[in-house]
């Protein structure tokens, strides 16, 4: 079957709350589709990236589903809006893990925003605690920056590291069979990752979906089998997918985490009962809190802080006003910054 050809469907032009400030050529950006609640995500995402005095803006990118109603929330919170069509991969029989995975295929528009040289992507249920703007501003070109997922959770079931007890994060634990071949390779967690933008890569992302085998984690194992050569992992601390409280204690200091991803099942802070499996624990709990705390912080408010109510530094400069100026085997982990 012959490639298709892919054509650039990005259907608006930035939308700009404020130009006084100069265009930044790196940027967060995060993705919402549909008129569910995950605008409360989008929200608290850019109270929290607000909070830690970040200085590059939050692009949210929506589908045309998205109401005009979340846009304006997600404006009104300092973010750039920029509308895209979905993005779909062929037809076929394969039951994603969660029937909504079809429609994160889209995220591969981003890599088509060529007017900034490095981007970081986040999901909307991820949480920034520590100002991570050095992932933007150090690392090396030419790679793929992300944490490594973890094949404890049942979600994963239906995959060869599942069934035979194999996780990347304890490798030792259980050894990869060697009737199986060479251990799989490094597979990350698409939630967050720090990429480069390249309207090369991006036409030949989307004909080389056109070509492959659709699998249950959707995109997330498109962009693992498409940018394996140069993956590059970031420790846990820079996403931490809340199963690893539970299953890889070991591997973090929850005290050191900059990031907190919360994807597990009953996990996300503006749903949370506290009555699915895991989420009655203390560390849980407290996470929740933190979430919340931010997110009802109206001093971290765009209005407010651009008012000078917070985020200004001692020059009288509001750090976040920026926030709306824009358009194996062995792991070697990148490491965080020593502390100031």
């Amino acid at each position: 079957m012959a490639p298709v050809k892919a054509t650039r469907a990005v259907m608006a032009t930035h939308e700009v709350l404020n130009n006084s400030h100069p265009v930044p050529n790196k940027a967060y950006v995060t993705f919402l589709a549909g008129n569910g609640d995950y605008i409360k995500g989008i929200v608290g995402l850019a109270k929290g990236l607000r909070k830690v005095k970040s200085k590059y803006p939050l692009l949210v990118v929506v589908l045309p589903d998205v109401p005009e109603e979340h846009r304006e929330i997600a404006r009104s919170q300092g973010c750039t809006v920029q509308e895209i069509e979905p993005i779909y991969p062929p037809e076929n029989d394969t039951k994603f893990a969660f029937a909504y995975y079809v429609i994160n295929y889209s995220k591969l528009r981003i890599w088509d925003f060529v007017e900034y040289k490095k981007m970081m992507y986040l999901d909307a249920d991820i949480q920034v605690y520590e100002n991570i703007d050095h992932l933007l501003d150090d690392t090396e070109d030419g790679y793929l920056y992300a944490a490594m997922d973890c094949f404890c959770e049942k979600n994963w079931r239906f995959s060869p590291q599942y069934k035979v007890g194999y996780c990347q994060q304890c490798p030792d634990r259980v050894k990869w069979p060697e009737h199986m071949g060479s251990p799989p390779p490094l597979y990350f967690n698409a939630g967050m990752f720090v990429f480069e933008p390249n309207h090369s890569v991006y036409q030949n992302l989307l004909e080389t979906l056109q070509v492959t085998p659709v699998t249950s984690f959707a995109e997330q194992d498109f962009l693992n089998m498409y940018f394996n050569h140069i993956y590059k992992p970031l420790s846990l601390e820079y996403n931490l997918i809340l199963a690893m409280l539970w299953r890889h204690p070991e591997n973090f200091q929850l005290d050191e985490v900059k990031v907190v991803h919360y994807c597990a099942n009953g996990s996300k802070p503006w749903r949370y009962t506290g009555e699915d499996p895991n989420m009655d624990r203390e560390d849980i709990k407290m996470l929740i809190k933190k979430w919340w705390d931010i997110y009802n912080d109206s001093s971290l408010d765009y209005k407010s802080v651009e008012n000078g109510i917070d985020g200004t530094d001692d020059e009288g400069f509001s750090r976040s006003s920026i926030m709306a100026s824009m358009p194996e085997p062995k792991v070697s982990y990148v490491p965080a910054p020593p502390a100031a």
